[in-house]
């Protein structure tokens, strides 16, 4: 038991803890600006007592889950579930959504929709508390008196609303002295007590990001969410903050979201990784499972190919899928040459499947490994797909890339890689960048040459 929270850990570290036990869920998160789909039917949970991290390239929809989980911002769609108390409580979760009211709670337990609460509710009574990409400390005044003012909620109530504090009565003068000590505490875990009379824009940077962290555990949150606290550290500043963020999950029972770059951190200490891109979830387990993901390595780190990467598990990963895909492919012997190849699940697919055709033209198939992010497997599906040359990816319109991008386990891919643009280059006989290094041999998850692989159905190079 924390003498400061009066909240005890939770006993040893659960398998899949968020499984069994999420103290939040996220349910079919969709947030759009205008035309633009940020966040796209997101699902996930963080388990109670759990380090979980939210990560992906700049622009995956971070930040805006965020900005929906701390009420900054009210999603289009979805239901956001807090939950104060063991287990998943389906049948409190599923009376709160159907009477309309906004949360439930009695006893030691309780239920939160946040999508419907206002975002000082979210910190007051869901108890949900976040820090910023930007630093947002007041300046202006002392480390001790910023985690005073994370304190106003129970001052202001032990105050009567400001009469109680004009006069000195005890129960205000109570409620300070544990507000100050609750301060000093917190400056103490963060290594700030030496600072405790200095203004926060006197501090160093590591030193602001440890005192917004304190700032908002005086707050007595069962959510820590973090909005890339390590970034500009150093290594020493981020082995000092996965050390404070143990403390706090170990010895508060804290959970904690953060949303990081830094995958040090994020493979160090987190229990639970979830992976977006382009507003979609592509990933969600272990950082073991998440690191070994063919789609996280591809899309997130960045790889031409999933091809260049030397894990036997990952390679094999990557050949069932190459293997159930071309499973799928079925068509008839005796339509003509250039039918459509008909997918038996294609309507599962968003978008519209562009036409292919079972054998490639008579001037023969091109090296579709030319094109930056298509390497041999992925050439493989395309060509299982009936897709053989430059200029049949060239006229894909906006519906079909779509619709290849979700068959091929990649949404926003082809998109982000402008496969469309460099075809419509090789199509017209130019070279890109990329495939002048294809042709003098130096990608080695390309094939150097403009034929078609060794093998293949391929005609005249």
């Amino acid at each position: 038991m924390n003498a400061m929270t009066g909240k005890k850990a939770p006993a040893g570290a659960a398998l899949r803890r968020w499984e069994q036990d999420p103290v939040l869920s996220v349910e079919h998160l969709t947030m759009r600006f205008g035309g633009l789909v940020a966040v796209g039917d997101l699902s996930f949970d963080v388990g109670r007592g759990d380090i979980t991290a939210l990560i992906g390239p700049n622009g995956a929809g971070k930040t805006t889950v965020f900005n929906c989980v701390t009420g900054f911002y009210k999603p289009t769609e979805g239901r956001i579930i807090m939950r104060h108390g063991p287990g998943r409580q389906d049948d409190t979760v599923k009376t709160v959504t159907d009477s309309g009211l906004r949360f439930h709670k009695e006893g030691g337990q309780g239920v939160y929709l946040l999508e419907r609460m206002p975002d000082h509710e979210i910190s007051h009574k869901a108890k949900v508390a976040r820090t910023f990409q930007n630093i947002r400390l007041f300046g202006g005044m002392t480390c001790l008196e910023n985690l005073l003012v994370a304190q106003h909620n129970p001052l202001v109530v032990a105050s009567g609303f400001s009469i109680g504090g004009i006069l000195g009565l005890p129960s205000y003068k109570k409620a300070e002295e544990e507000a100050i000590e609750r301060a000093v505490y917190w400056l103490e875990r963060t290594h700030l007590i030496d600072r405790a009379d200095d203004p926060a824009s006197d501090l160093p940077y590591g030193a602001q990001r440890r005192l917004e962290i304190a700032r908002a555990m005086c707050t007595g949150p069962e959510l820590l969410c973090l909005d890339e606290p390590a970034a500009g550290l150093n290594p020493r500043e981020s082995a000092e903050l996965n050390d404070l963020l143990r403390y706090i999950r170990e010895e508060h029972g804290t959970s904690v979201l953060l949303i990081e770059h830094d995958m040090g951190v994020v493979m160090e200490i987190s229990d639970h990784i979830i992976v977006l891109d382009y507003g979609v979830k592509i990933s969600d387990g272990t950082a073991d499972e998440v690191k070994a993901d063919p789609k996280v390595i591809a899309a997130y780190l960045g790889v031409d190919d999933e091809e260049e990467i030397d894990i036997p598990e990952v390679l094999e990963d990557v050949k069932e899928v190459v293997e159930e895909h071309e499973e799928q492919v079925h068509a008839s012997s005796d339509v003509p040459e250039a039918q459509e190849i008909v997918i038996a699940d294609a309507a599962n697919y968003p978008g519209r499947q562009p036409v292919g055709s079972i054998e490639p033209p008579a001037s023969g198939a091109n090296n579709l490994t030319r094109i930056r992010g298509i390497g041999p497997q992925n050439e493989r599906k395309l060509n299982a797909l009936g897709i053989w040359t430059f200029g049949q990816i060239a006229s894909w319109s906006a519906e079909e890339i779509r619709w290849v991008g979700s068959y091929l386990a990649f949404p926003g891919r082809i998109e982000r890689e402008e496969w469309v643009a460099q075809a419509k280059v090789l199509a017209e006989g130019g070279d890109t960048e990329f495939s002048k290094r294809v042709d003098g041999g130096k990608v080695s998850s390309s094939r150097a040459g403009r034929g078609p692989a060794k093998g293949s159905k391929g005609g005249k190079a």
